[in-house]
C-alpha cells in the first residue's frame, strides 16, 4: 500500500479534533435553530479540511449522537438512517464540487443542501410513520439548516483549506 493511500496520523487527529469539535457543539443543547446550522457548518468544515470521506464519517456519526444527546427526541429515531444519508450527501456534494469551478463551493453547498432536504423531507412524508410535530422537524427546517450552516462555513473553509495544504 502506497503512503498516499494510506490515512496519515495528521488526518486521523483532524477527524477525531473535528468530530470532537462538532459534538461539543451538540452537547451544548442550544435551540435547533442555532444547532442546525452550527453542526452543518462543521460537517463543511471537516469535508474542507479533511476531505469528503472525513467528513461524510462525522455525518454519519452526528445523528446518533444527536439521539444519545436528547437533541432528537426517541420518536424521530427512525428517521436516523435517512439522516445519515443526507448528512452523507450534503458533504459529498460540496467535497465533489468545491475544488472544481468557479463557484463550485456555492453549487456544492445548494445542490447538498438540496439533497439533504430531498432525502430528509422524502423519508418524514413518504416513508416514515412520524407524530405531524416530529415530521414538520424534517421538512423545511432541514433545508435551511444546511444552507445557512453551508454559507457560514464557506469563508472560513477556504480560508482553513489553503492554511492546512
Amino acid at each position: 500500500m502506497h503512503s498516499e493511500e494510506r490515512i496519515s496520523v495528521q488526518q486521523l487527529t483532524r477527524l477525531a479534533l473535528l468530530l470532537a469539535l462538532t459534538l461539543s457543539v451538540q452537547s451544548l443543547r442550544l435551540p435547533t435553530p442555532v444547532t442546525g446550522p452550527l453542526v452543518n457548518l462543521m460537517l463543511i468544515l471537516s469535508t474542507a479540511v479533511i476531505g469528503t470521506a472525513g467528513g461524510v464519517s462525522i455525518g454519519l456519526f452526528t445523528p446518533w449522537a444527536a439521539l444519545l444527546l436528547g437533541i432528537i427526541p426517541p420518536p424521530l429515531a427512525p428517521a436516523i438512517p435517512f439522516i445519515m444519508l443526507g448528512n452523507g450527501l450534503y458533504c459529498f456534494s460540496y467535497g465533489s464540487l468545491a475544488g472544481k469551478a468557479k463557484g463550485g463551493p456555492w453549487i456544492g453547498i445548494a445542490l447538498g443542501s438540496a439533497l439533504k432536504f430531498v432525502v430528509i423531507a422524502g423519508a418524514a412524508r413518504h416513508f416514515l410513520t412520524l407524530p405531524p410535530p416530529a415530521a414538520g422537524a424534517l421538512l423545511l427546517p432541514q433545508l435551511i439548516n444546511a444552507l445557512l450552516g453551508g454559507i457560514a462555513a464557506l469563508a472560513p473553509a477556504r480560508y482553513l483549506r489553503r492554511l492546512l495544504r
